[in-house]
This record gives structure tokens, C-alpha cells and sequence, in this order.
């Protein structure tokens, strides 16, 4: 299986810790993704990859492999439309939850985002919707799906010998989790009936989302406190990430996450398997890449780093893999990742599909320039060939260069607010020919849409 990106940084831990990604992942792929390849497990648990696939997507050619799984869930539902936790089912494990079968329309997603494939999602959507409406019809209750099996799994726990945390206040809701990914998982329909040619069932996906989301706010949003339920991060974050919060109290349901981050974390991991699928990407979306960076930085624990400082060489099942209970003993899993590997590709080096239903023709080129970093090169083969980004720091100054494929444009974000410090080439950016200017309206910085070529851009970075 062919590797498709590269990563090295002035950070070695940053280059460790993507290495024993990469290494983790390609020994767990088999006919079908496994959560483990070193023990009596070696199952194909679907919650490990709700969002692992994507970047699995970006780092390994893997599209025959979930096209073959996506097979393989649709083989193990059952007549009455469940969909299993393990996919292959020699353990069938048919819990009826929601947050590990997700995968099933997140694995189609992520094949339809990055590889341009719609094949998943036309041919499985009648399995799927299958699958929504048997959950809904057996748990659902005045819009709150009430059925979770596994929590927030494997949030860091406030003792080394723990497996699971005791802690009410790190304990999230099960039936917010699940509420909360079935709304995401209809907003995903509503897309996937027009793809598989059904256009038809847009409107009933579209009113129960809107009833689902009226009735998870009433029952979890505390407008008090801008919060959700008992304020953990996995609550207040999945509610962000999955368009849940209502107008006008996103800032404040932020502010939450990153104070219980920052005070009661130390700036540290602070949520499971759910919550870990959304931490990194969310920060960034919200304006502190720095914690992002922090957290994929830190070596105490829990951290991925603490897992390196003491010997890993892939991603532990436990953040206390070390010192926990050994009945849970797996050195080699991918479930921790969460969205690592996503942050690593669109929001560290910066490469983002910006086209809908045709990935990378179009897309987005906008690096997070840590202060901690001197340089970082990146690159992706995309369907369109190999999108390069390079860069290096010496003072102020930033020398970056880009390669942007044949047939293909970039709108690239520069770390300033003004043209005048930025060359192209050689050249000022008012003497280039054909690029359209533009401002990034979050950050106020400056960006450029530039058609295909090899680029040499001189940065002066202003405080």
C-alpha cells in the first residue's frame, strides 16, 4: 500500500509521533482494518475509524480497502437493520449503539472527500437508511437517542492504574454522544440522497434534524453557563463540531473547552474516544492552534508524547498503557489518533480539498506557522499529483515554496495582513499577473488564488 504524504519538522517528537502513526496504521490493515494485529483481538471495530479513516486517507492509498470494508458492514447488518460494532462479525457484537457504527456513512464520506469516489455512498445508502431509521424507531424518545453502549472510551483517567476515569466530571452523557452523532449522521444524508439519486428523502432527513437539534439543546445546552450537561470537553466539543450549538454562544461554548483544557487538563489530552475524533481540527477552526500544538507536544502524560518518552514505537490503546490494568495491554492501536492525523495534513502543513465532489482541483494551502518551529515540509499526492509545502523561519522572515499540481488552483493563506510584505517569486505581489487577492475573513490575514506552478514566496512575519 503506497504511502501518500510526507511530514519532517525542527521538532522531533512532531516527527516521531507522525511516524508511529503511519506505523501503526499500515500494521493494521489486513483485508479489513483491525483495531490490533498483536493479539487474540485483531477485530474490525468500527468506532476506531469514524474519523481515523480520513487520515488514514491522507497518509495511505487505501480506497480498495474501504470500499472492500464498507462491503463487509453491509454483510453483517442484520435483517432488522442493525449494524454491528465489528465489521466482519466473527465477534458479533450487535449492541445497537451509535457512535461505533457512524463509521459505516463516515467511511463512505471520507472515500467521496479525498478520493472523489461516490461508489460507498450510492451503493450502500439503502443500508444505511436502513440502519438510521431502525435506531430512531427502537431508541429514539421525544428526539434524544438514548442508546449508548461505550461512553467516551478511554478518557485519560485521574489515576495511573485506572482503565476507565471514576470521575463524574470527566464522564460525558451517553445519550448526548449518540443525539449528537445521529444529528451529524442526517445532515450526512441529506448529501447522500441527492448523490445515490433519491432526492426524495431530503426533506424527512432535513425535519428530523431540525427536531433532533431543538431537543438536544433543550435537554443538554445550559445557556447559563454556555455549556453542555456536566461541562466536560467531549460534551461542550462534539456539540461545536457538529453544528449543535445555537447562534450566537460558540465563542462562549468554546471558551469552556479550552478553560477546562488549559486549568483542569494542564493543556493536556482531556477526552476519549469520542471527544478525540474532533479535539485537534476544532481548536484550530476556533482560533488557538497554539493549545493544539501544545497538546501534540507535551511528553507527561496523557499525552502522545508520554507515550514515546516511555518507548512506543506505535499509538498505545491506553494513554496509561504503561501502568494500567494489563487487561487492556494493546501497544499497537489506532483508536487514540482521533483526528492526529487530519491536524497533521490540513491544519499543521496546511493542505485542504476546498471542491466538493471533485477533491483537490481546487484547494487550500494554510500552514499554522508555529513560533516553536524553524521549518516544516509537507507534501500530499492528491488525485491531481503532488501538492508541496515547504517553509523555514530565520527571524522574521519566512521562505516558502509551493508546488501546486497541473490543472489544479490553490487559495494560499499568508501569515500577514498586508501584500506589501509579501514577494512571489522574486516579485511583489502587485507585478503577478492572474491571482486574485483576497482576505481570510477569520484572521484578517492575506491570501492569493493561484493556478498551477512551482512558487518561491518571501514572508515578513510583523508582530
Amino acid at each position: 500500500m503506497s504511502t501518500l504524504s510526507t511530514f519532517e519538522c525542527s521538532n522531533p517528537l512532531l516527527n516521531k509521533l507522525f511516524h508511529n502513526a503511519q506505523w501503526g496504521i499500515r500494521s493494521n490493515y489486513r483485508s479489513f482494518p483491525t483495531d490490533c494485529p498483536q493479539r487474540d483481538e485483531r477485530q474490525g471495530w468500527l468506532g476506531d475509524r469514524a474519523t481515523g479513516c480520513f487520515g488514514e486517507g491522507y497518509a495511505f492509498d487505501q480506497t480498495l480497502l474501504y470500499e472492500k470494508w464498507l462491503d463487509d458492514i453491509d454483510d453483517s447488518q442484520a435483517q432488522n437493520g442493525s449494524v454491528p460494532d465489528v465489521a466482519p462479525t466473527y465477534w458479533k457484537v450487535y449492541s445497537d449503539n451509535i457512535t461505533w457504527p457512524a463509521t459505516y456513512l463516515m467511511v463512505a464520506d471520507m472515500l467521496y472527500q479525498l478520493k472523489g469516489d461516490t461508489r460507498g455512498i450510492i451503493e450502500h445508502y439503502a443500508s444505511m437508511k436502513k440502519w438510521l431509521y431502525y435506531m430512531k424507531d427502537k431508541y429514539m424518545k421525544d428526539y434524544i437517542l438514548t442508546k449508548d453502549t461505550y461512553g467516551d472510551w478511554c478518557m485519560p483517567p485521574e489515576k495511573m492504574n485506572l482503565i476507565h476515569s471514576e470521575d463524574p466530571k470527566r464522564i460525558t452523557d451517553g445519550s448526548l454522544m449518540s443525539t449528537s452523532f445521529f444529528y451529524r449522521l442526517l445532515n450526512k444524508m441529506q448529501k447522500y440522497a441527492v448523490i445515490a439519486s433519491h432526492p426524495e428523502d431530503v426533506a424527512a432527513y432535513k425535519n428530523l434534524a431540525a427536531n433532533v437539534k431543538e431537543a438536544y439543546n433543550e435537554k443538554f445546552f445550559k445557556k447559563d453557563n454556555s455549556c453542555y450537561d456536566n461541562n466536560t470537553v467531549t460534551a461542550n466539543i462534539i456539540s461545536l463540531a457538529q453544528g449543535l450549538v445555537p447562534d450566537g454562544y460558540q465563542k462562549q461554548v468554546f471558551d469552556n473547552i479550552t478553560d477546562r483544557i488549559e486549568k483542569d487538563f494542564d493543556s493536556h489530552v482531556s477526552v476519549g474516544v469520542i471527544g478525540i475524533q474532533f479535539l485537534m481540527r476544532t481548536l484550530c477552526d476556533y482560533g488557538r492552534p497554539d493549545l493544539a500544538y501544545t497538546i501534540a507536544t507535551q511528553k507527561t502524560y496523557p499525552s502522545w508524547g508520554y507515550m514515546i518518552e516511555n518507548g512506543a514505537t506505535t499509538i498505545w490503546e491506553l494513554w496509561n498503557g504503561n501502568t494500567a490494568d494489563p487487561s487492556m495491554n494493546s501497544g499497537n492501536h489506532v483508536m487514540l489518533l482521533g483526528d492526529l492525523m487530519i491536524w497533521y495534513h490540513e491544519n499543521l502543513i496546511g493542505i485542504k480539498s476546498a471542491s466538493e465532489g471533485n477533491p483537490f482541483k481546487h484547494f487550500i494551502i494554510n500552514p499554522y506557522f508555529a513560533p516553536q518551529l524553524t521549518y516544516l515540509n509537507g507534501s500530499y499526492d492528491s488525485p491531481y499529483g503532488k501538492i508541496v509545502s515547504n517553509w523555514k523561519r530565520t527571524g522574521s522572515e519566512i521562505s516558502w515554496n509551493v508546488v501546486v499540481p497541473a490543472n489544479t488552483s490553490a487559495n494560499i493563506h499568508f501569515p500577514t495582513k498586508s501584500y506589501n510584505d509579501i514577494t512571489i517569486n522574486n516579485k511583489k505581489v502587485s507585478s503577478s499577473q492572474g491571482l486574485k487577492e483576497s482576505v481570510d475573513p477569520k484572521t484578517e490575514d492575506v491570501m492569493l488564488e493561484i493556478p498551477s506552478g512551482n512558487y518561491h514566496f518571501e514572508v515578513t512575519v510583523k508582530n
